[in-house]
């Protein structure tokens, strides 16, 4: 017995096992289209393309549906420089030692360095925050619960929607990135999780043939 109010689950399509697996693959071709950008056009995109994405983010499950993440999204040119700035010297601060030799070596083929311009060239920077109180509603200031693993799961849903809309994306993971709380005039207690860079990639863009490298079902995956 319930003791909790419920309503229907929501009514799925009822596909034949076929239909299941070609919607699977038509899923999976999508997605393996999907490539991080750095080379981004500054052409402009829709508000709305980015506010249906962010709905979609919110979808996602969470702990104890307290849905514990902040989405800053940032158009401003001003605001923009001052995270590329800001973002610019943490990184510039990680290539000259502050990272070590074997996380440098990792990063060579993708070629990286502590240069970010796209953080001022994309119309739209999404910063995004966790919060380790909350809650459901407006003003409450409740314990969360799985704030990391709910942010990465709406994350992730928020990178799939954009793809779907035909945008590039980025995520940019200064170390530290506390600087965002007072660019995006967010409270102290929220922790910024990531940048998420969104829109046209630029006409020349290109991709290192590192990143088209991936593990095979047999490297990802374990059937018991």
């Amino acid at each position: 017995m319930k003791d909790h109010e419920t309503i229907p689950y929501t009514a799925l399509p009822d596909y034949s096992d076929d239909e299941r697996i070609v919607r699977a693959k038509a899923a999976y071709e999508a997605l393996k289209t999907r490539r991080t950008c750095r080379y981004f056009s500054d052409a402009p995109v829709p508000r709305e393309v980015i506010e249906y994405a962010l709905l979609a983010a919110g979808t996602a499950p969470n702990g104890a549906n307290h849905q514990p993440w902040h989405f800053a999204v940032v158009s401003s040119l001003d605001k923009k420089r001052a995270i590329r700035a800001a973002a610019e010297a943490e990184e510039k601060a990680f290539y000259a030692g502050k990272a070590s030799q074997e996380w440098i070596d990792a990063l060579a083929p993708l070629g990286t360095d502590d240069h970010k311009p796209y953080l001022e060239t994309a119309p739209w920077l999404i910063v995004i925050f966790g919060q380790r109180k909350g809650g459901m509603y407006a003003g409450e200031k409740k314990q969360n619960y799985y704030v990391n693993e709910s942010v990465g799961i709406a994350t992730g849903m928020l990178i799939h929607a954009l793809h779907e809309a035909g945008l590039a994306t980025l995520t940019h993971t200064p170390n530290p990135m506390k600087f965002l709380n007072e660019i995006c005039d967010r409270p102290p207690d929220e922790k910024p999780m990531m940048v998420l860079v969104a829109g046209k990639p630029a006409a020349d863009a290109t991709i290192p043939v590192h990143a088209t490298i991936k593990k095979p079902l047999d490297q990802i995956s374990s059937w018991l």
